[in-house]
């Protein structure tokens, strides 16, 4: 074999043993591990499911006001039998009805010989009928009253703040969607901070903040 052929054949084996190398050292890499798929936190969609699903239950505290007519306005709480008593309406049931379904109820009441084209509001002032649940790395995990407009650090407020350990950015909200379970990926910090918007709660919801491995 002439020295051309030697060198050529010695080349041809310094490249087959480098992409061996380079395939064996590849196989390896440890797998790079994948975060489950959580949906983006939306406010519009979120305050739209929020406003469809919540129904009253019993204890809240309702507001209810009948536009230019003082004496029809009122603060009037859901008794344990579900019903509130409503000037000539007498009791009116209001457990599992949204806000705007009693409204809806109230206004044909007062239409039927006390008033024309009454135009009744209903305000949700407390959801003592409605929980939260708080879970996971906080000092002190457990279920909360829900309250109206209530936000994620309101809640991890009233859990007693995160612990140690907590993945402030990665904190999971889970709640029901038209009856299927839906998880928000929620960046607490950046929202206590103000670098991001904003998380509402709603009655139900389940808040966990899980450990930061960093």
């Amino acid at each position: 074999m002439s020295q051309v052929s030697e060198l050529c054949a010695t080349r041809r084996a310094a490249a087959l043993l480098t992409a061996t190398l380079l395939i064996a050292l590849s196989s390896c890499k440890t797998p790079t591990r994948r975060e489950p798929a959580y949906a983006a936190p939306d406010e519009a969609m979120v305050a739209q499911i929020a406003a469809a699903n919540a129904t009253l239950g019993v204890n809240d505290v309702l507001e209810i006001r009948v536009y230019q007519e003082s004496d029809l306005t009122g603060i009037f709480r859901v008794s344990a039998e579900g019903t509130i008593d409503y000037p000539f309406c007498g009791r009116v049931k209001a457990a599992l009805l949204t806000s705007s379904a009693l409204a809806d109820q109230l206004t044909r009441c007062l239409e039927n010989g006390y008033l024309k084209n009454p135009q009744v509001t209903v305000f949700l002032k407390e959801y003592n009928s409605k929980k939260i649940f708080v879970f996971g790395e906080v000092q002190k995990p457990g279920t909360f009253p829900f309250e109206d407009k209530m936000s994620i650090v309101q809640a991890i407020t009233l859990a007693g703040g995160f612990g140690k350990l907590a993945a402030k950015n990665s904190v999971i909200v889970t709640r029901l969607v038209d009856g299927e379970e839906r998880k928000f990926k929620v960046p607490v910090e950046g929202i206590a901070e103000g670098r991001d918007k904003n998380f509402a709660l709603q009655p139900g919801d389940i808040v966990y903040i899980p450990e930061s491995f960093l």
